[in-house]
């Protein structure tokens, strides 16, 4: 792979690493900052605010999944990237100054829900955008490859969070913390995103959408809007479908984990710490090899094997976690788990991207996708816990399993998108690109009273 594909393959999912970065380090440094802007007295009312203000970032993403994917597909990609990592910039940013309960009263809280809004949109659009842009930048026979890169990215910002928690919580100490270290990650994100809206200032377009005109849209005024995406409904509902299973397995075995060998399996919270931390980095790590097997062998396989490993294994695996003990046991079932899911994040980007036409794209990922996973993926640590709760903790492990036998249905009914001519796709009739499978989408759009255009 030369350099031009490499410096691609980095502009376009750089992004995704200070969002998550971003996103994750409110969540962790929650319990520094609550009392910064809330009434002091009541730790518990404190955190529950501010865990009030992370919820509406996930009410936010699907907003930010219609916004930014018309934005995509209207101006361009590099013109929704710009802007996801500068709705992201302007969020930390804010975070960053916010001013305390004790200056501005609820004022700083406020600035907090604006922050939290800008995150969501430009969480919810940035997904697609990336996916979108690393799909079309690619070469045709490494789309897989390329796209592993969204979840590598994503996987490399929750590293680095906790990363830096863990260094300043071994640097400073509580109190400063809770005074003002906790601003720390947040100016580090803002310079973050900074550094990569210059980058993303000099991307170049991509050649399929540079080229292309209406592309399975009837009219050019018709490209990212909702009257085109509704003639692609199946694609759409596709999308959804092929979210929920490992959306909801994703969160299980990464934001979740944590909690669950802490609360859960009973191991200490810094050996839990650990078991995550190493996981997910082996996790990152494989991400590339299965996207590049993909190219070799398709992505049904990967996606079959995903969906049949969490179907039949999430049981077995998540009662053994609960009773694993230690560090070792604990770490070989979390990679056991990741790696099966290996199989739906490495490709999953590529073959959203790679079942729309290019002038509904962006679109046609960011909304059923951010849809899907505000659903299933934003529920999935609610989920757990309610079953925990109402004495039933085994249930949330069918119920992970439940979607991912829906996946599985889905999985074994669409056709094989790796040969797809991104040129071609959304077209009624289309001869094979050489040495390729059938150059139509997995499922064909929904009928119209107008042809679509070739």
């Amino acid at each position: 792979m030369g350099r031009q594909q490499w410096k691609k393959i980095w502009v376009g999912s750089a992004g995704n690493m200070v969002e998550w970065f971003d996103w994750l380090v409110y969540a962790s440094f929650a319990t520094y900052f609550a009392g910064s802007f809330f009434p002091s007295g009541n730790p518990t009312a404190q955190l529950m605010n501010t865990a009030g203000i992370f919820a509406v970032g996930f009410f936010m993403r699907p907003v930010g999944g219609w916004l930014l994917g018309r934005v995509g597909d209207r101006k361009g990609r590099k013109a929704a990237l710009t802007l996801t990592v500068s709705l992201m910039s302007a969020s930390a940013v804010l975070i960053a100054i916010a001013p305390t309960y004790g200056v501005a009263g609820y004022g700083g809280a406020a600035v907090l829900l604006v922050a939290r809004l800008l995150q969501g949109l430009s969480v919810g659009g940035e997904y697609a955008a990336s996916a979108t842009y690393l799909t079309e930048a690619s070469d045709a026979d490494r789309r897989g490859f390329a796209s592993s890169f969204q979840y590598v990215s994503m996987t490399a910002g929750q590293l680095l969070g906790l990363g830096l928690q863990i260094v300043l919580q071994r640097t400073m100490s509580d109190d400063t913390l809770h005074s003002w270290g906790w601003r720390i990650p947040f100016i580090i994100g803002a310079l973050g995103a900074a550094v990569v809206f210059y980058l993303r200032r000099n991307m170049l377009e991509t050649e399929v959408y540079a080229e292309s005109s209406e592309d399975g849209v009837e009219r050019a005024d018709d490209k990212g809007t909702m009257k085109a995406l509704w003639q692609h409904r199946r694609q759409a509902f596709l999308v959804v479908a092929l979210t929920m299973g490992g959306t909801v397995a994703y969160y299980t075995y990464t934001t979740y984990l944590t909690k669950y060998l802490s609360n859960s399996a009973g191991l200490p919270k810094e050996t839990a710490t650990l078991v995550s931390f190493c996981a997910l980095f082996v996790f990152m790590c494989v991400q590339p090899l299965a996207g590049m097997l993909s190219d070799r062998i398709g992505r049904r396989p990967l996606l079959i094997t995903f969906a049949v490993g969490s179907t039949f294994l999430t049981v077995p695996v998540m009662t053994l976690l609960q009773h694993a003990g230690s560090f070792w046991p604990a770490l070989g079932l979390s990679l056991l788990a990741l790696l099966i899911i290996t199989g739906y994040t490495s490709i999953n980007a590529c073959v959203k991207a790679e079942l729309f036409p290019t002038g509904i794209r962006a679109l046609g990922v960011a909304l059923p996708y951010a849809l899907g996973n505000a659903l299933f993926g934003g529920t999935a640590e609610y989920v757990a816990l309610w079953f925990k709760n109402g004495g039933l903790e085994s249930g949330y492990y069918w119920y992970v399993a439940g979607c991912a036998a829906v996946s599985l249905v889905v999985y074994l009914a669409m056709k094989e998108t790796r040969d797809i001519d991104l040129n071609r796709v959304g077209a009624e009739t289309g001869s094979p690109s050489a040495g390729a499978g059938p150059a139509s989408p997995a499922f064909p759009p929904a009928k119209t009273d107008a042809p679509l255009a070739s």
